[in-house]
């Protein structure tokens, strides 16, 4: 599909992409993407494998490259087949962070969808970490998909952070939307000790939110024990200045699947 052919984002879950390398996270994340997204929405996989790296092992470079085409091919029938016949697959060859960043440009995602490893955020950091990296340089809005605790179906709760900034604005109306359509309950939440919370501005947008006097990375996370997906809004930070960002922490730090949300459309 051509960026030419695809249709103008209303949602959030207008074209979802979603990352997958064989294991069960990822295929968590095609799970959770399926039920989230759109009506109509344009669904593909991709799976991202670096094969030069194959080729510098020696005489059994050639094997090497058959295997891991083998498992990126057979990462993304299983894919495919969780996703639904509508969804598309691509094998792609390159760096995983760099791969994904082209191809959120090329298939215009509005949301990219992987799995959680469970690495420590600093690893995360200092390792270059397929989800640090796409929630510190996605230009779209970036679900981390946890299984749901005690199988219950996803998400069959939602927990929004608020804060009263146009970013959390935009998160709200998102939660709020993805609420409707999948009709599940959802709770605002503003945690008081941000330095950046503005409580006149949030109950002008949000009169029922619940307040917790704590940080909003240890708030939020607290709130969302027991939820299926926590939404947050992402103030676009990059670089050293990502490692204050709260939807990045809350992100690494949540026990359940966690939206970031970046632009303007609904859910």
């Amino acid at each position: 599909m051509t960026p030419s052919s695809i249709a103008p984002a209303t949602s959030t879950f207008d074209r979802v992409l979603v990352g997958v390398d064989g294991t069960e996270p990822a295929y968590e994340a095609c799970r959770q993407a399926r039920a989230l997204a759109a009506p109509g929405a344009a669904l593909e996989a991709v799976a991202v494998v670096h094969l030069s790296d194959a080729i510098q092992v020696g005489l059994e470079a050639q094997r090497a490259v058959d295997v891991l085409r083998e498992e990126g091919e057979t990462a993304l029938a299983e894919a495919g087949r969780i996703l639904g016949d509508r969804a598309g697959t691509r094998f792609l060859n390159g760096f995983v962070t760099a791969a994904l960043l082209r191809e959120i440009d090329a298939f215009e995602a509005t949301v990219l969808a992987i799995g959680s490893h469970g690495h420590r955020r600093l690893t995360e950091i200092m390792l270059g970490g397929v989800a640090g990296e796409m929630l510190h340089s996605a230009p779209c809005s970036v679900l981390l998909a946890r299984r749901s605790a005690g199988g219950d179906p996803f998400p069959a709760r939602i927990v929004v952070g608020v804060d009263g900034s146009e970013c959390s604005q935009i998160a709200l109306a998102a939660a709020e939307a993805l609420a409707r359509r999948l009709s599940v309950p959802v709770e605002a939440v503003v945690a008081t000790q941000g330095r950046e919370v503005d409580l006149d501005a949030v109950r002008r947008l949000a009169p029922a939110a619940r307040e917790i006097v704590a940080h909003p990375a240890v708030g939020l996370v607290e709130a969302a024990a027991g939820a299926g997906l926590l939404v947050v809004g992402s103030r676009g930070l990059h670089g050293i200045r990502a490692l204050g960002s709260v939807s990045e922490r809350v992100a690494h730090r949540a026990s359940c699947s966690v939206l970031v949300v970046r632009g303007g459309t609904g859910a």
